[in-house]
This record gives C-alpha cells, structure tokens and sequence, in this order.
C-alpha cells in the first residue's frame, strides 16, 4: 500500500504506544505534533478524531484511533512484520489486548483518580477490583516470554506500554512479573528508536 501514513501524538501521551507499533512495522510514516487543549481541539484535527485526543492515524483515507485499535491495524494491514497472532495465538492476543484496553485501563484510572470501588457495588464494574486486576495480569505475563505465547505480537507493543507506562508513574506495581517482562520487550530495537524519538519530540515542544 502507498497511501501516506500519519501518526497524530504528543509525546507525553499513549501516542508512545502508536509510535512505538509503528517503528515496529519499519514503515515510512510522517507525525503531526498536538498540544494538549490547543490543536488537539482544532476543527482541522476534530475532523480525524472528534473526541479531541491523541493518538489518532490516518492511512490514505483510513483512520483508526484508540491505541489497541491502531496496533491490531497496523499488524494486519503488514502483514509481512508478522506481529499479527498465528492462529494458536488469537486467543491469549486478543484476550490480553482487550484485557488491557478494558479492566486495566479503567481500574488504574480509577485508582490514580482516588476513587475507590464500594465492595457492595463491585459486581457492577466491570473492570473489577484493582487487585484482581493486578493478580491476572501477573499471572498473564508468566505464562510464557511474551503475551500470546513465545514469540513478540502487536500485543506485547499495547500490554507491555501500559506496564512500563504505569511502572514509572507509580500506577502498576513493580512486581517482579512486571519487570522482568518489560525488560524483555524493551530491549528491542523498535521501543529504543521510538523512545528517543519521542523524548527529541518532548524537548522541541517544551522549548516552542
């Protein structure tokens, strides 16, 4: 495919994970820079995302937002990456993708908002209590070396983000689980290119 390819982020944002997946893939792509309150909230960028928030990509006429969104395309739109799940994988890959962009995702957020779930109301969350939540995903990222199994996938980019995210900014405990499965994935090539691309990002945006 030869339709542009378009990353929209702010590098202190989940664009980390987009830029992160497309480094993985090794295809040319361009980024538009967004400030928080400002341009992401222009006419011109409502029209790619109307909830106003980064990260967002556009493919040619395409557009996929939300961060488990944008990993999942770009692993099958390239196939040729193989960061897509074989078909023995599928399932822990999709279950631990949407593991993370539901139960995990909600119940850090709550948690760094302050606000705890009633125990007499716990069933009608969804996302659970945080320390099931911790427990599970523990228990996930023991299994094997990587999410779906014993290879990388698009899924070990969106899981492992959110770990090393919530680890450094105190919102995931540092089990030991945790860290000796970050440090696996971090190692690679794609994450240190994209890392340094978005700190160099982070320091033009704050002297501008």
């Amino acid at each position: 495919m030869t339709d542009e390819l378009v990353l929209y982020t702010n590098p202190m944002s989940r664009g980390r994970i987009a830029r992160w997946m497309l480094e993985e893939t090794g295809v040319p792509y361009r980024t538009e820079l967004k400030t928080f309150g400002g341009t992401m909230k222009a006419p011109d960028y409502l029209s790619v995302n109307p909830m106003g928030k980064v990260p967002a990509i556009s493919h040619g006429d395409t557009i996929v937002t939300e961060c488990a969104a944008i990993c999942a395309y770009l692993a099958d739109t390239f196939p040729h990456t193989e960061l897509a799940p074989r078909p023995n994988e599928r399932a822990r890959y999709y279950r631990w993708m949407f593991f993370t962009a539901g139960p995990l995702e909600a119940s850090v957020t709550l948690r760094a908002l302050g606000f705890e779930i009633p125990q007499e109301r716990m069933r009608m969350a969804g996302c659970g209590s945080f320390g099931d939540v911790m427990g599970t995903l523990e228990k996930a990222v023991s299994v094997s070396d990587y999410i779906a199994g014993d290879r990388f996938t698009a899924a070990d980019v969106y899981v492992g983000s959110h770990i090393g995210w919530g680890m450094s900014f105190g919102g995931i405990e540092k089990r030991q689980a945790f860290v000796d499965y970050f440090g696996r994935i971090s190692e690679r090539e794609a994450y240190k290119r994209a890392t340094v691309i978005d700190e160099e990002a982070a320091k033009q945006m704050e002297a501008a």
